[in-house]
């Protein structure tokens, strides 16, 4: 090793990860830290914002954005509101899912969730952009099949995947929801993740962590015996 790349791989700024699950959906909303500058994003904060925000205090990190995989009522309901209490840009989704930001109010009817408004993002996401969490950099993977512009992050330093309800330990995503395809989310998860490589840990929107590898081994779906 030289000594260009030893100094390189001292600066490599790592990312730490947060969940709290909020809503009776028990969606995983989650903060993701740079420890460098202890700036940080929400992602996917579906509602009850008090918990969010207190798990943000207890913390003691700096927001300085919101990023959104996908537009159903359990990830978004809480978006808008947020942005207007704390005046936070928005990243995300994918402008295929304006569709579902449009039909907030009647999800949130429909589902019994009051709050939900619809919300217009600052930065629309394709894939293939990156955005920034103070000095940690995201990569952009778009992964229709759940939703049509659903969304996923991913940090290469840290080897970790926020992956909304794309994939889920031992499941996937469904696809009987308005503009869902099964063969298309498979696709986006075996062509869009599964190259990002079997070490990468996933936080999905609901439930427990897992990886890459383990559910190409396991999951019932989409393992490599299927």
């Amino acid at each position: 090793m030289t000594t260009s790349e030893s100094v390189e791989n001292q600066r490599r700024t790592e990312m730490k990860v947060a969940i709290t699950p909020v809503t009776p959906f028990q969606q995983n909303s989650t903060i993701l830290q740079c420890e460098e500058t202890n700036r940080a994003a929400v992602v996917d904060p579906g509602g009850e914002l008090d918990r969010i925000m207190a798990k943000v205090d207890a913390l003691g990190v700096t927001l300085e954005k919101i990023l959104v995989t996908h537009a159903h009522i359990d990830h978004a309901g809480g978006v808008d509101e947020l942005a207007k209490i704390t005046g936070l840009p928005v990243e995300g989704p994918h402008r295929e899912d304006r569709f579902w930001i449009d039909l907030l109010n009647e999800q949130g009817a429909m589902f019994g969730i009051a709050g939900a408004s619809p919300f217009t993002p600052d930065r629309w996401l394709e894939d293939g952009d990156t955005v920034t969490v103070g000095n940690v950099k995201l990569e952009v993977r778009h992964c229709p099949g759940h939703t049509p512009g659903h969304i996923i992050f991913y940090d290469a330093e840290s080897k970790i995947a926020i992956v909304g309800d794309v994939l889920f330990q031992g499941s996937i995503g469904r696809t009987d929801f308005p503009r869902g395809d099964y063969a298309t989310l498979i696709h986006s998860i075996r062509e869009r993740l599964w190259p990002l490589g079997n070490d990468v840990r996933f936080v999905p929107g609901h439930g427990p962590t897992s990886t890459f590898g383990q559910e190409r081994k396991t999951n019932p779906f989409v393992g490599d015996h299927v």
